[in-house]
């Protein structure tokens, strides 16, 4: 049977290529295999190499237990790619097994204010933040979203969601501070507090409240019954 070289086939058939494609949830064993070893050897490309690992060892827990020298038993497989192998895999093991790391809990619009009191009280300029929350109200992320004058047209809602949608929160605390120190709204906040809950609402993402800081104040919209 003819061996071809990887590059002498379609680039669309490339697994590199293919996964910046199609994403790698979509590859294949074989293709996955092949991208961590990279190149093949003298005889065969790749591709095929990574299919002969995968034919004597189809069990990928049998693969992940196999040792350097089972690993350098085939023909273009060293050493030193043998030790990627184990490598990554235990890297992957190990991520397997992480959890998502929680920040603290959302106890209530108290709670929230005295910490972004805490983030946001010395900054000179609009600083937008958002806390990104679980459907137990644990917080699981915490991101500066825009720093500038706050309004619909700059601070867009598509920053704040593009995050919640990546880590899959269930909701959001947003706040932004007044470096003039006097933490009323705006007409501006109030327009981008209810263009922002629109589009949570259209994509099943709570907001919770929306606080602004001042001089070691906050104003909670929530609280301050904006929120109908």
């Amino acid at each position: 049977m003819a061996k071809f070289l990887l590059k002498e086939l379609p680039e669309s058939s490339w697994p590199r290529e293919r996964l910046i494609e199609v994403g790698e949830r979509y590859l294949t064993d074989q293709e996955l295999l092949a991208i961590i070893l990279r190149s093949g050897s003298r005889d065969q490309n790749v591709m095929d190499l990574a299919g002969e690992i995968l034919r004597e060892i189809p069990d990928l827990y049998q693969l992940k237990q196999a040792s350097i020298t089972e690993l350098m038993k085939f023909k273009g497989v060293g050493k030193a790619k043998a030790v990627e192998l184990k490598a990554v895999m235990e890297f992957g093991f190990r991520i397997n097994r992480s959890l998502q790391p929680k920040l603290g809990k959302a106890q209530s619009s108290f709670a929230m204010g005295q910490l972004f009191i805490n983030e946001l009280k010395d900054f000179q300029q609009e600083h937008l933040m958002a806390l990104y929350l679980n459907t137990k109200n644990e917080i699981i992320c915490q991101k500066t979203i825009f720093i500038g004058s706050l309004n619909q047209s700059i601070a867009h809602p598509r920053e704040i969601f593009r995050e919640a949608v990546k880590i899959s929160a269930a909701k959001i605390c947003l706040a932004h501070n007044h470096p003039s120190g006097n933490p009323t709204p705006s007409q501006n906040d109030l327009a981008f507090t209810k263009r922002v809950r629109q589009c949570g609402e259209l994509i099943g993402i709570e907001i919770l409240d929306h606080i602004i800081v001042g001089d070691l104040k906050y104003f909670s919209l929530r609280e301050e019954n904006y929120w109908e």
